[in-house]
């Protein structure tokens, strides 16, 4: 597989989204949790979404439990917190794991495109974004403590690509 668009996930209500129906579109990838010391991102990534939405970037959040059990509950009960809490707009996908052999194949992928610190393909802890081009090629992998706002200008010049 090559591109984003070759990979599809579930919703948080469960349903198949093939991301190929992003094509065209600036995507910024977001492992997420709900219990996080990150977790006021969420505010941040929807800013992102309200501000750039309309010139076309997607903000994807992908639940995850595997970093200290910060995301423990349902799919709906995330769903729930992350609109009660942040008001969260843009689409969450069900919960996956992102790292071993489990590993959902997007993450595998994300991960080997842009590899972490030293070269690492592990995604250290939540909030690891990857922010992906028109194309479907990865551009650039943030750490968790990279805020959505310290973003807007690689967003803003992938928009404009």
């Amino acid at each position: 597989m090559s591109t984003l668009y070759d990979f599809e996930a579930l919703s948080i209500a469960g349903e198949t989204v093939p991301l190929r129906q992003f094509e065209g579109q600036v995507l910024l990838i977001v492992n997420t949790a709900s219990a996080c010391g990150f977790t006021p991102q969420f505010a941040g990534l929807e800013d992102l979404h309200q501000r750039y939405g309309q010139r076309g970037l997607t903000v994807l959040g992908f639940p995850c439990n595997q970093f200290g059990r910060q995301d423990p509950g349902s799919d709906e009960q995330i769903a729930s917190f992350c609109q009660r809490n942040y008001g969260v707009s843009f689409p969450m996908m069900s919960k996956i794991d992102v790292n071993g052999g489990d590993a959902h194949p997007l993450y595998r992928w994300l991960s080997a495109e842009a590899p972490g610190l030293l070269g690492s393909k592990a995604i250290k802890w939540n909030f690891t974004k990857f922010l992906v081009g028109k194309n479907g090629q990865v551009i650039r992998r943030y750490a968790p403590q990279d805020t959505p706002a310290k973003l807007a200008s690689d967003i803003e010049a992938a928009l404009a690509a």
